[in-house]
């Protein structure tokens, strides 16, 4: 149970990490971060459930007010951005990264890529659209046109997804909690 929640903290901490990385804007306040691929990790590693908690753990600190997301900032008012989409999708996205992970057999880089794509983009998005469609006041066309650019850095951090999880499965079988 001590591991479990170790990992939880730990996932949660390396999606607030991957938060320093800069970001680029696409539009005034909305720009592709790295955060997404701690995101889609926690599924990938932890499994669905704890892939889920850590997201879910993350945003709760967030919303709380340690600055912590992307550009150093964090606090309820971000519920009120064109962001908001995003931060709710986390978890359901973590969640869904490691329920495809758990579910899938054979190469493990390839399930975390499919993984990765189902529930770091798809859930996300999904997520997302709406969010920034209602943050920004746009339509839901303009929004999704919008979310056309994260597309290459996302299968960027799938890729980069499915080759850190293949590196752990590897190195550290029991370590990978969404194939025990």
């Amino acid at each position: 149970m001590e591991r479990k929640l170790s990992y939880v903290a730990l996932f949660a901490a390396l999606i607030a990490v991957l938060g320093l990385i800069p970001r680029f804007e696409i539009i005034p306040g909305i720009g592709i971060t790295a955060q997404s691929m701690g995101v889609m990790l926690c599924g990938t590693v932890l499994g669905a459930r704890l892939g889920g908690l850590a997201a879910a753990l993350f945003v709760m600190v967030m919303l709380l007010g340690m600055p912590i997301w992307s550009g150093g900032v964090g606090g309820i008012g971000l519920l009120y951005t064109g962001k908001v989409g995003f931060i709710l999708g986390f978890a359901p996205a973590a969640f869904a990264c490691g329920w495809v992970m758990e579910r899938m057999r054979g190469s493990v880089p390839l399930a975390a890529a499919v993984a990765s794509v189902a529930g770091g983009m798809v859930v996300l998005y999904a997520f997302g659209i709406p969010g920034m469609a209602w943050g920004l006041g746009k339509t839901m066309g303009e929004a999704a046109a919008i979310s056309l650019a994260f597309i290459p850095g996302d299968l960027i951090k799938v890729v980069l997804t499915a080759m850190v999880t293949g590196a752990i499965a590897r190195a550290r079988p029991a370590a990978l909690l969404s194939r025990a």
